[in-house]
């Protein structure tokens, strides 16, 4: 891997952040998968386009973006070894041939001069240390004209999860919760929650033509409020959470997290609304 400056990501995303995220390959895809139309759309994917995609994780943008530039290529590119792994592993099962993933931080890593017409990301663009700067490196891996495409979320209060998380918040001590209540931070979940953010950093990292258009998705966290709250639990962020507090007090919050999950079961499914904001911009 070449050199990162993301250093805490770097650590998270090897450890268990990036081993949880691969070992619920499904499960996260089941979260997240229900935005990929609308980011494919706004990608406009041609059959011979070179395609960038920014915090790849597991892969499935990538792949799905393969196979939409079927005489082209897709390449991912991610900071988490182990998601990277699962990329390959099911890129290799599904037979997507013309797929690479490739280990990096995208703020600096040495992508080839205009090698790509078209930069996708899946909520993997929230966490560089220098947004402009990383967006900046991103636009010089396209081509001159090449389309960027990303979701970033929505404030957290305009997602059901929202309402989740403040239900455990009441049972937590102030400032042990995320998200924060004084605003986004630089980098984070959040980072890119303000449409006006988005554009003085798409902006001053060269971009042109910036639109940021509110997207609501379903997202699917497992059968049942007990087996939604179970994978929650184990999510990186909430077990940050809860491991800053004492057994007690973590299981007040677990069974008022459980309970928030209950107003959003339905047959087999809890289903959550997600709200993402679907960012395009081009590179002059």
């Amino acid at each position: 891997m070449h050199s990162i400056v993301n250093t805490e990501q770097a650590e998270a995303w090897n450890g268990y952040e990036g081993n949880h995220w691969a070992d619920h390959q499904d499960r996260y895809d089941a979260v997240n998968s229900g935005f990929n139309d609308h980011l494919l759309a706004a990608a406009a994917i041609g059959e011979r386009d070179r395609v960038l995609d920014i915090g790849c994780g597991n892969g499935q943008v990538t792949r799905l973006a393969a196979r939409r530039a079927r005489l082209g290529h897709a390449a991912g590119v991610d900071l988490s070894a182990p998601m990277l792994q699962r990329a390959r592993a099911t890129a290799a099962d599904e037979g997507v041939a013309n797929v690479t993933f490739e280990q990096g931080d995208a703020q600096i890593h040495p992508f080839p001069t205009a090698g790509f017409d078209v930069a996708v990301s899946r909520f993997g663009i929230m966490f560089f240390t220098d947004p402009v700067a990383a967006f900046a490196n991103i636009g010089r891996a396209l081509r001159p004209g090449g389309r960027l495409a990303f979701l970033a979320l929505r404030d957290m209060s305009d997602n059901d999860l929202g309402a989740v998380f403040a239900a455990m918040a009441e049972h937590l001590p102030p400032g042990s919760s995320w998200p924060a209540s004084d605003g986004p931070a630089p980098s984070g979940p959040e980072s890119l929650a303000d449409p006006a953010r988005i554009r003085e950093v798409l902006t001053g990292a060269g971009y042109e033509k910036v639109t940021s258009v509110p997207i609501d998705a379903p997202q699917v966290w497992g059968r049942d409020a007990a087996d939604a709250a179970r994978f929650l639990h184990a999510w990186g962020p909430v077990r940050h959470m809860l491991g800053q507090v004492d057994q007690t007090t973590a299981a007040r919050a677990r069974d008022a997290l459980t309970a928030a999950m209950r107003p959003y079961e339905e047959p087999d499914t809890v289903r959550l609304r997600g709200a993402a904001w679907l960012v395009t911009a081009t590179r002059p």
